[in-house]
């Protein structure tokens, strides 16, 4: 039966049942996943999903139900257990459910490429991992080199009681690659183009071609050893400046989910924490420097979080979150938007998958870049630190309070990059970290970061979103961890 049909069906039932809103979408997924790990295929797989999800509002309250049986009997047995919940969870709402207003659309969209990945053979692909992993175990002292590569393919399309039908096409491509050192105890990790699983971005196998993964094997294999002999990072308040890849992480965990606005209204406090960004702080709150400038796109090309709809039917838009430096917005889906008044959603309601009810996710948000030139930035500094590629993190509940951990460090000295320093650290907290922020290199050196491991919800959700960034400079930052005996 044509996904028009199941639609139609789901809408009708719902409405026939007492819903006063109601929705469905229908999803397809393939997946192939290749990883390689030192000269074995560690795993090679390729998958389907495909299955639907009714949501309705029946009586003030949400229901939601799913399957995986894409048929008539079905649709019309999920859209009833969908009522049927939304009746009994109408019983203990604290409110009803409104929902912002947005205006219907049919639409199709789809994610641009030049080239399917799914089309490019996989002996293609294995050779050219295979061909890194060569190259990254040369040394003996490289006890573990891991390459991969990774490609959804997804339809999905919702089919709102509202009069919106959107038929999307999205797409995801990534590639990157690890090399681990060890020598004695002494143990550290090169990664690229980023750590955990490469780089990201909603684009075809000509994102692949385009990183260059061979061409850069060695360099990252001879980092790795170096950084075993390597000079800790000392504890220090200094000036630093970040890599791109590193700052996408920052920027996701310490304004992203910070501005989540259900986060800001305890919806997720049991689970992942709240944030300090509430309410009374917007429109007037100092998150940064006057030059920190961060902004939401779900339009921008190559974005994980780029679509033409969210899972609430609302257009992909672009708004800032902090605008010379100002707090100006949150990420909120229609119900959120809805309970406070507001006249839109900013569209970041999204589903992992159809088995998942959407909730409110990380949209691309992005450092908009300088107008500086990186090595000046550098040539400006007597005494710093630079880091790149993040190794571990941590931030507490409220997103204010944090440490990362990069791969590797370079002090700097009169000006110039100097010797490598191993298990990098900072520290600050969020609005005098971004505030201390005096200097963003151009857009020559801006990228657009994929991460596809963010979680949240219960039963927990994995979405993918990217965040562009271009390397930045902080003054006065503690680097370097506490003394054992302090």
């Amino acid at each position: 039966m044509k996904s028009n049909s199941l639609t139609s069906i789901a809408l009708s039932e719902a409405k026939r049942l007492g819903a006063t809103y109601a929705d469905i979408r229908l999803i397809t997924k393939e997946r192939e996943n290749i990883i390689i790990r030192n000269g074995n295929i560690a795993n090679m797989d390729s998958s389907t999903s495909e299955g639907f999800g009714v949501r309705v509002i029946c009586r003030g309250a949400w229901g939601f139900a799913a399957s995986s049986r894409v048929e008539e009997s079905e649709v019309r047995r999920v859209t009833a257990l969908a009522v049927e919940i939304a009746l009994a969870s109408s019983t203990a709402k604290e409110r009803d459910v409104v929902l912002s207003p947005e205006s219907p659309a049919q639409e199709t969209w789809l994610a641009p490429s030049v080239e399917d990945p799914f089309n490019v053979p996989v002996s293609e692909k294995l050779e050219l991992l295979f061909a890194v992993d060569e190259v990254l175990r040369k040394s003996p002292r490289i006890r573990v080199a891991e390459s991969g590569m990774r490609f959804d393919r997804e339809h999905r399309i919702l089919a709102t009681s509202e009069g919106t039908l959107a038929d999307q096409r999205l797409l995801l491509s990534g590639a990157g690659y690890s090399a681990t050192a060890v020598d004695g105890s002494e143990v550290q990790i090169r990664s690229y183009p980023n750590s955990f699983g490469g780089q990201y971005m909603a684009l075809g196998y000509e994102l692949v071609r385009g990183l260059h993964l061979l061409r850069e094997a060695e360099r990252v294999r001879e980092e790795a050893m170096a950084l075993l002999s390597a000079k800790s990072c000392p504890r220090k308040r200094t000036t630093l400046i970040l890599g791109g890849s590193q700052l996408a992480l920052q920027i996701h965990e310490s304004v992203g989910h910070a501005t989540e606005l259900d986060r800001v209204l305890g919806m997720e406090a049991n689970f992942a924490g709240t944030s300090f960004a509430t309410l009374e702080k917007e429109g007037s709150f100092r998150y940064g420097s006057d030059m920190v400038n961060l902004y939401c796109d779900s339009t921008i090309p190559g974005g994980l979080a780029t679509f033409g709809f969210d899972d609430d039917g609302v257009r992909a838009q672009r708004w800032h979150i902090v605008k010379n430096g100002i707090f100006v917005g949150y990420q909120t889906s229609r119900e959120i938007a809805g309970l406070l008044g507001r006249p839109r959603s900013t569209g970041n309601c999204r589903a992992e998958d159809w088995s998942h009810i959407p909730i409110i996710r990380n949209g691309n948000l992005s450092l908009e870049p300088g107008d500086r030139n990186l090595n000046d930035m550098i040539a400006e500094v007597d005494d710093g630190i630079y880091m790149e590629t993040n190794k571990s993190w941590s931030i507490d509940q409220k997103r204010l309070n944090f440490q990362f951990t990069c791969e590797l460090g370079r002090e700097i000295h009169g000006g110039k990059l100097q010797d490598l320093v191993k298990n990098p650290t900072y520290q600050s907290m969020t609005p005098e970290f971004w505030g201390a922020c005096d200097a963003i290199a151009g857009p020559a050196w801006w990228t657009l970061w994929g991460v596809v491991n963010c979680g949240k919800g219960q039963p927990g959700q994995v979405a993918a979103m990217s965040h562009g960034a271009s390397p930045a400079r902080f003054r006065d930052i503690q680097i370097g961890v506490p003394d054992k005996a302090s």
